[in-house]
């Protein structure tokens, strides 16, 4: 089975955040960048699922400019055994995503698609969701626990919801956010 992992280059957390002079957004010239913390648990998991003997390859991928290079290195060296850099020097939103993701997975068939639930940097939450309806495969958002049955093809998601906790079966391949 092979699991590809969306990873995102965004300020790092611990930055205190400018905002530009003219207001027109957040000044990232001479600021610390790293992995999206949410992107990273999501690696963190391909990579368990991988040990475990779950996934066969776990492919990172990141989109933007050539600098997104360094967060792919990353996830290189915490295990992802290839990287995929789709150079993009301008602005990307979460469809826009969505749709690369979409050509990619068509490209690599992976089983699995995992992302981090959100970026900090946006906070959208759009991209997983979107991806999944591009695809039309089942997705798990919000989760916190990823068990995969390779024999019946089918991956449990214990996700967190309002109430608590909520158990999803989703047939293989799918989306899990």
């Amino acid at each position: 089975m092979k699991i590809m992992v969306a990873i995102k280059r965004v300020i790092d957390y611990a930055v205190k955040i400018r905002v530009k002079p003219d207001k027109s957004g957040v000044e990232t010239s001479n600021v610390k960048m790293s992995m999206n913390p949410f992107c990273e648990i999501a690696l963190e998991e391909a990579l368990r699922i991988k040990e475990s003997g779950g996934a066969s390859e776990v492919v990172a991928v990141s989109m933007g400019p050539a600098q997104c290079v360094d967060t792919l290195r990353t996830g290189l060296a915490m295990g992802a055994d290839r990287a995929i850099h789709v150079d993009y020097p301008g602005s990307l939103y979460p469809l826009s995503i969505a749709k690369i993701l979409k050509a990619l997975v068509e490209a690599e068939k992976p089983s699995l698609l995992l992302l981090g639930k959100q970026a900090i940097d946006d906070d959208c939450n759009q991209t997983g969701q979107m991806v999944a309806g591009l695809l039309k495969w089942p997705q798990g958002t919000f989760a916190s626990k990823v068990v995969l049955d390779e024999e019946k093809q089918v991956a449990t998601v214990d996700r967190e919801v309002d109430g608590g906790l909520e158990t999803v079966c989703l047939e293989l391949p799918a989306v899990i956010t």
